[in-house]
């Protein structure tokens, strides 16, 4: 029987990618919809081919649902703790779209709901589904590129003319309040920087030092640079913006005693990008084309279900994005101090 799903949220991103992941998860299968309107939710389960799903404005309703196995949360930041929480203690497995709260408490109380109620949590952390990076983390972890000195991952966006981005669409607009988003850029594609390296690198960031466009009358920063010192002394960069056009590529790239690895135009919610790997004995070159908007989300949604199925680990889990959270506030704290942050102090 496949694993039913609950999607929450019918906005932009459950629409476009995790909708049609579950559908591409030849043992999963869209379950139940929540949204604000029920008739809305019946809309989105529709155009998903999910006409036997049932379409909720309740979410204890839906919680309630034994079709349902696994929630997936794409709600406003802010909701998710409280709705990971009450998942947790219905028996529910739940894969959260990070980041995944707003405190270091928070983040806490929805590891331990889960770790209670002896269900999977897993954080939205696409990029660890990208066979580039998965090759790359390998190529780190075999010692392929010697002792890592260096790192680096930027996701920057913007468009020529405009200085500030544009408002966002309908259905997004809680993205600019600070009490609901936690964050700026770094809460929607920062982080993606920040679990990528950590991931590559198999070490957790020790140490932050930001700066950032935020200001008072506008909290919510737009473009954000971070150096990073992880355990055992390697030095990371991350940059990422909303209103910075023309940025060459994409990319996170590793550098060490014995050569470079660098996935180039691959850092994207499209698997794309070409793996590039330089080393004292070998060169290796592997594209990622034709683009494909759904892969890596469907072996986000497949690995999660192999973890409920098997036993295992998703491929982000409850402390991947607790360990995101604690630099986020580094970053936070960093930026406004002007001075270096130890990551969890």
């Amino acid at each position: 029987m496949p694993l039913g799903w609950a999607i929450v949220s019918t906005g932009r991103h459950p629409d476009q990618k995790v909708a049609p992941a579950i559908n591409a998860d030849g043992g999963s299968a869209i379950a139940a919809v929540v949204s604000r309107g029920a008739e809305r939710a019946r809309a989105f389960a529709d155009k998903h081919g999910a006409s036997a799903a049932a379409a909720y404005d309740d979410y204890g309703a839906m919680l309630r649902d034994p079709a349902v196995g696994a929630v997936y949360l794409a709600s406003p930041n802010h909701l998710h703790t409280e709705q990971t929480a009450q998942a947790a203690a219905a028996g529910k497995h739940v894969l959260c779209e990070k980041p995944m709260a707003l405190t270091l408490a928070d983040c806490r109380r929805m590891v331990d709901a889960c770790r209670e109620a002896g269900v999977k949590l897993g954080v939205g952390f696409h990029l660890r589904a990208h066979p580039g990076f998965q090759r790359l983390r390998a190529l780190v972890a075999d010692g392929a590129l010697g002792a890592v000195s260096m790192v680096g991952a930027s996701w920057v966006r913007g468009v020529r003319g405009q200085t500030a981005p544009p408002p966002r669409p309908p259905g997004q607009e809680w993205w600019e309040e600070p009490a609901m988003a936690g964050a700026g850029v770094m809460m929607a594609t920062g982080v993606h920087c920040v679990d990528a390296l950590r991931y590559a690198l198999g070490r957790e960031v020790a140490e932050v030092a930001a700066m950032n466009d935020a200001t008072s009358g506008a909290p919510l920063e737009h473009m954000l640079a971070m150096l990073l010192r992880f355990d055992g002394g390697a030095i990371g960069q991350v940059v990422t913006s909303r209103r910075t056009p023309d940025w060459p590529s994409q990319d996170v790239a590793v550098y060490g005693s014995e050569g470079r690895g660098a996935l180039v135009g691959g850092v994207d919610t499209t698997l794309t990008g070409e793996l590039a790997v330089d080393t004292q004995s070998a060169q290796e070159r592997t594209a990622f084309d034709p683009p494909d908007p759904i892969a890596m989300y469907t072996g986000q949604v497949e690995a999660f279900r192999r973890a409920v199925e098997e036993g295992g680990e998703p491929l982000a889990t409850g402390e991947d994005g607790l360990r995101a959270a604690e630099v986020t506030l580094a970053m936070v704290e960093s930026a406004r101090s002007g001075r270096r942050v130890s990551v969890g102090a």
